[in-house]
């Protein structure tokens, strides 16, 4: 099976380059079929390892594999002395910045220059703790120089939380409250997007893409762990040249 990769489709400086994997194209079985990249989810280890091989060759570099924890910790993807983290950033060419999602936010980041770029995994709890936040301050750029793109998440259809959910935003933003809808079970709907969206722009990012994504909906391009339990990892990264 050929490997299907998403293009973001933003206005980035020419030498910023970024893709986006699906669960097309690799070797692993199911309930990981097939282009699994996650190695914390059960999946074969040596599946695994050639589905990241497979990557390796559309890529500069060998990615900085993040152990992510749903945390707000951003490092640079050149020199850190840890993978434990939520997000990296680099100043470097051909150094490339990856996270793994399915079902949270991945965003990517650059500046209006090219001469820095970030990944950021933005699952709900992250995304309250201040993960974005955490980011742009380690790219080090005001706001109006940076642009976003928003990968593929869970849509606002599908995306059922508790009241705390809701709380943690509401808390931080008033304006929060206008990415959740009551439901008749009083859970709530929530639009992780727009949630993210109103981050960024409370830090001075307007450039802001995305497309109409849904992980859960769309089973066979995106992983789901809200759909499925057990499943894979895509994979969202960017570099500069």
């Amino acid at each position: 099976m050929k490997n299907s990769f998403l293009t973001p489709d933003w206005p980035a400086p020419a030498n910023v380059h970024a893709l986006v994997t699906t669960r097309s194209g690799g070797v692993s079985l199911a309930p990981w079929e097939s282009f699994n990249l996650g190695d914390h989810v059960g999946d074969d280890p040596s599946a695994v390892a050639k589905n990241r091989r497979c990557l390796r060759k559309h890529l500069p570099g060998e990615p900085l594999w993040l152990k992510q924890v749903h945390g707000v910790t951003c490092i640079d993807a050149q020199r850190a002395s840890t993978n434990e983290a939520d997000a990296a950033f680099t100043r470097s060419a051909n150094v490339v910045c990856a996270v793994l999602t399915a079902d949270c936010v991945p965003i990517l980041l650059c500046d209006t220059a090219g001469s820095v770029v970030a990944a950021v995994h933005a699952g709900w709890r992250g995304l309250a703790a201040g993960v974005i936040e955490t980011t742009v301050h380690s790219m080090n750029a005001p706001g109006e120089q940076l642009m976003a793109w928003l990968g593929p998440a869970i849509g606002p259809e599908n995306f059922e939380v508790g009241g705390e959910v809701r709380d943690a935003f509401i808390t931080h933003d008033a304006l929060a409250a206008s990415a959740f809808a009551q439901r008749s079970n009083g859970r709530w709907l929530c639009d992780i997007y727009q949630l993210a969206r109103q981050r960024l722009a409370a830090l001075g990012v307007c450039r802001i893409a995305s497309a109409d994504f849904c992980t859960v909906r769309d089973a066979e391009r995106f992983y789901s762990y809200r759909r499925d339990g057990v499943t894979g990892r895509m994979a969202s990264l960017i570099w500069r040249c």
